[in-house]
Formats: structure tokens, sequence, C-alpha cells
């Protein structure tokens, strides 16, 4: 018996919490196959089979945290997929009377073609030879993974009537998308452009039946879990005091669109964030205390000669934070691909531990539905963080004592009053917000 347990999946990372099982007990696995998804306090992660063989026992249900070291799953070495022909057999005579849709769908897996009876539907026998894609497609289903469905379901869109882009036709949570905004009542332009798309996230769960309470209760594990540990520990330690202003982006909005078409040429889809990022990097070398982490331990500010961005994402499994590495030696057709790539990454739940470590400070943006400030919560051990909300057109009064309409975007800044004062970090957020209004000096910057 082999006994595979939970190995060091990332420096300074003792524990991993059980997301998702992808094999149960009884099962006949390969070398090498994906077996569970594991989340740490920095990434999620798919561990796969060290041995060939029959899973003899999990090492907790999904839930569980788990030690580095501690058992994560018992293999019985030896065990093939023939091995198991005589026990499906079985179960195959103990299900006669069963209806054969229910028996095709799960009981003939890890079987080979010969070892199949004859009757086994063409969707089972797609099923028991590793092709789950093929057995949708001849059950007449739609293919769409089951976050998929259930953003569908939360949107009131039905996936038949849905196109898929995916492969072999996959309806993809774009695809939902679209198709939910294409069916939602027509308003204002206006509002429409900044109205959000609903998420499952936005929408309050229906009640349902426990123990005679008309009530639910949704375990709080994962990434959900990270976050609640993360939030509040924040709030715990750091000293929060947030600062909010406004700020002119005509200018800003004048130079992307100049830049659009020749970054879509290198594939690039030019957003006004990498601008930001690269307008906070050049703040941040003015104020280095801002660029740094507290050790409470030690009671020292470390300071770092790097500027690592961290970007927040939300996705399907909860909020993430990409890290642009080196922002301040990056350009900002450099920063713009590296953010597309890393937020789809990120959404897909694909992104590795160092993408998601290291950061030095953090900007959150909700993009349209930014709203029109808020009070961003410290990604402690950093000093400081910033949020970008919507831009909008306001009617203001130019030099000329003249109201015209401009657009322009609040931020909002919040820092550590411990070791930041008031006055410095009023003074790095009007340094920024220079760089935004007169984003051509971001071009003397990197010269």
């Amino acid at each position: 018996m082999f006994e595979f347990k939970l190995p060091d999946i990332g420096e300074g990372v003792h524990e991993g919490e059980v997301v998702r099982w992808l094999v149960k007990q009884g099962d006949v696995v390969k070398e090498n196959q994906p077996i569970v998804e594991v989340m740490t306090d920095k990434a999620t992660v798919e561990l796969t089979s060290p041995r060939a063989g029959r899973i003899a026992r999990l090492g907790g249900p999904e839930g569980t945290v788990l030690k580095v070291g501690e058992l994560l799953v018992a293999i019985e070495e030896g065990a093939t997929g023939a091995s198991q022909a005589p026990r499906v057999q079985q179960d195959v005579q103990r299900n006669l009377q069963s209806p054969p849709e229910k028996n095709d769908k799960t009981l003939f897996e890890g079987l080979g073609e010969g070892s199949l009876p004859s009757y086994v539907s063409p969707e089972a026998r797609a099923r028991a030879q590793g092709r789950p894609e093929q057995a949708e497609l001849v059950a007449g289903k739609v293919l769409a993974t089951p976050s998929t469905r259930a953003l569908a379901r939360e949107l009131g869109v039905e996936l038949v009537r849905v196109r898929g882009s995916g492969p072999n036709g996959r309806v993809t949570t774009e695809d939902v998308q679209r198709a939910a905004a294409q069916t939602r009542p027509q308003m204002g332009a206006t509002h429409q452009a900044m109205e959000p798309l609903p998420s499952p996230r936005m929408k309050p769960a229906e009640p349902v039946a426990a123990s005679g309470q008309g009530e639910e209760r949704v375990p709080i594990r994962a990434l959900r879990k990270r976050i609640y540990d993360n939030m509040r520990r924040s709030k715990d330690m750091a000293a929060h005091f947030t600062y909010v202003e406004e700020c002119d982006v005509g200018e800003l909005l004048q130079l992307r669109e100049a830049a659009k078409g020749a970054a879509e040429r290198q594939g690039v889809k030019l957003t006004f964030l990498p601008f930001i990022v690269k307008a906070a990097v050049a703040a941040l070398k003015r104020y280095p205390d801002l660029n740094a982490h507290v050790d409470d331990a030690k009671l020292e500010l470390v300071r770092y000669a790097r500027v690592n961005i961290g970007v927040a994402v939300q996705t399907e499994r909860g909020l993430m934070v990409f890290v642009v590495h080196d922002a301040d030696k990056k350009g900002i057709l450099q920063i713009a691909r590296e953010m597309q790539d890393l937020s789809e990454l990120a959404r897909q739940g694909k992104i590795k531990a160092e993408d998601l470590s290291g950061s030095t400070f953090t900007i959150t943006s909700l993009g349209k539905t930014g709203g029109l400030l808020a009070t961003p919560i410290i990604n402690y051990p950093e000093v400081a963080i910033m949020g970008v909300h919507k831009i909008e057109k306001r009617a203001v009064v130019n030099a000329d004592n003249e109201i015209v309409a401009a657009d322009r975007m609040n931020l909002s800044f919040s820092f550590d009053h411990r070791v930041i004062d008031g006055a410095v970090g009023a003074e790095f957020a009007h340094a920024l917000i220079r760089y935004i209004e007169d984003p051509k000096l971001l071009l003397l910057e990197s010269m």
C-alpha cells in the first residue's frame, strides 16, 4: 500500500485544503492521472497520482485541511482496470432491474471496450472510454462546465439556445454572459454601458428548508476561506484610513484610443489599467515607503527595490490577486499583455503560485461597475492599496469659469496609518494622479 502524503507544493506553504476530489475510493488510476485539487494560501493546484493502482482510502472529504506530510490518499499498487471487471459485472447484475439510463452513465467507467456488455448505450460506452465530451454529444446534451451551467441558471439563460464557442461546441461563461446581455431590457445608453453582468455572487441564495428553518448554510472554505482569513487579519493588524480624490482622464482616453489599434495588431486588448499600473509605479518611486511591507514581529518597515504590482481580479472561485513582477522594468504594452494572460489563467484556475505572490502594492478595479468610491482593504502586510472606479462624464468648471462636460474618475486609497501619515498618503495620491492626467509623463519615466 503506497501512502501519498501532501507534498510541499510551494515555498512557505504548510497546509492545504481539499477543494475537489477527482476520484473516489475504489477507483483505478493511472500514474500521473489528476486525482485532487488542493488549495493553499497561494494558489489552487491539481495533484496527480504518483503511482498506478486502486484508490484504497482518501485523506478526508472535500473541505478537509491537511498539513504537509499528512496522508492525502492511499493507493493499492498493482490494481488494474481489468481486475475491476468482475466487481462491475456483479454491480450490473444487482442493478438489472434499474432503468438503463441510470446504470449506463457511470457503471461501466474504467472498463475497456472488450469488457463492455453489448447492451451498453453509446453514451455510457463513450464515458467508459474516457471521452466524456463525446458522451455529452451522443446524449444530445449541451457541453458546458458545472460553473457555466450554474451561471446560466442564475441569469435565466437556456443553454440549448446558446451557440457555444468553445471546443466541440462547448458553451463558455462568455457565451452565457453575451446571451444574457442580448436578452436584457434595453436602457439608456449611459446606464446600459455601466450596467454590470449579474453573477452568482450578486444574487442572494434561495432559502431552502433546513431543520425546519427557512435557511441555507454554505460552508466557508477553499478560496473563500483564504479571503475570509486574510481580510480579518488585515483589519485586525493595519490601522486603515482612506483617501479619495477625483482625476481628469481626458488625455488618458485619447492616448489609449490612439494606441489601441497597434496593441490589437499584437494580440493585446489595451485597457486603461496598464496605464494606471505604470502611473502607480512612477509614484511609488517617489514615495518608497508605500512600496513596502510591515514586519510586525520585528517592528520594521521593509522597503523594496523591486516594484511588484498586485492586481485584484474577480473569478468564479472568488477574488484573486495576480502579480505583475518588476512592473518598473516593463512597458505599458508588455504590462497589458501580461495582465491579459494572468487574468485569463486566474479565471480558469490554472494560475501558478508564483504569479499570486510577491506583490508590494495592490490595485483593485471593478471596471464599469466600480462605483463612485470605496474603502479598499489593504493586502496585508502591504501598507497601501488603490481602488479604481468608473469613468463617467461630469459637469465641471473650466479655467474660463464655464461649465463643461469632462471625463472624470475617482480613485480610493487606503493606507496603514501606523506607518503612513495622512499627508504622505495624500501626496502620493496626487503624484499618481498627475501621471494619469498627463500620461505623456509616463513616456519620460520609461527613458
